[in-house]
């Protein structure tokens, strides 16, 4: 078994609130339902991590948790998402409000061909703010918060291209992180990132749980193991188990689970 060592709150503290709850989700692409019956509780300032073998509905699962289907041609979302006790899916939820409140962050950077400061500000700016000073606050905080400040503080006027792709990533964090969301999805986000960049990224996520809710996606069983709270097991569209991430990986429940852990297929 693969050894975890992320440990939770206790039974009354923050991280215990109930922030995103998925419950009885199902996503059809056309006719083909790759989600099935899923329900999850994604937990407050915890880290929730998806893991299961490619194809299994990881992304698919992920990316229903913030409206992003709605931009997907012939995708639908069948089921019940709160945030905070709101139903997302509700028909008085606003997509582009959601979005704000649940950033997300992809499998591989994608910075704007624009400056690092222009990046980091270019959401809080389509939403209308405009003060200089507010903005340059904005940029401050979110790259300190991404730990990137101290890399780029003296060459924010320089091209987000010329990072390198660790600290792009770290870039992309910070966007997300400037419009003040309160829950930030990732999708993969160190699978491009050599080890160096890739144990940036982790110790990064672990700072970001002191204010934000993280659910990511994984393929490393390890990386899971190192960083999440809890971890949900998925094959074939289904939440096979869900549960601490020490006891996932240490005693899981369900044989499935203990078979993809042990690598026996996946």
């Amino acid at each position: 078994m693969i050894e975890a060592t992320t440990q939770t709150g206790g039974p009354h503290s923050p991280q215990n609130v109930e922030k995103l709850v998925a419950h009885d989700v199902d996503v059809f692409y056309g006719s083909f339902q790759a989600i099935k019956h899923a329900s999850l509780v994604m937990r407050g300032q915890n880290v929730t991590a998806l893991i299961g073998p490619s194809g299994c509905g990881k992304t698919t699962f992920l990316r229903a948790l913030n409206r992003m289907h709605d931009l997907t041609p012939g995708a639908r979302v069948e089921g019940t998402i709160l945030l905070d006790g709101e139903n997302i899916y509700g028909p008085d939820a606003d997509p582009v409000v959601i979005r704000h409140r649940i950033g997300m962050v992809f499998q591989r950077p994608n910075p704007f061909p624009k400056t690092i400061y222009e990046n980091v500000v270019y959401g809080p700016r389509i939403h209308g703010e405009r003060n200089r000073t507010a903005l340059d606050e904005i940029a401050e905080r979110a790259l300190r918060q991404a730990a990137l400040w101290d890399e780029v503080k003296d060459r924010l006027g320089r091209s987000a291209l010329d990072l390198s792709g660790g600290q792009q990533q770290r870039l992309c964090i910070a966007r997300a992180i400037a419009l003040g969301p309160e829950v930030i999805l990732m999708d993969e986000p160190a699978s491009a990132l050599d080890p160096i960049a890739t144990s940036k990224i982790e110790d990064l996520i672990g700072h970001l749980t002191e204010q934000f809710t993280v659910v990511i996606v994984t393929h490393s069983m390890q990386q899971a193991a190192r960083i999440s709270d809890f971890t949900a097991f998925f094959h074939l569209g289904e939440i096979v188990e869900v549960g601490p991430t020490n006891q996932i990986f240490t005693h899981p429940k369900e044989k499935r689970t203990e078979d993809y852990i042990t690598g026996r297929f996946g």
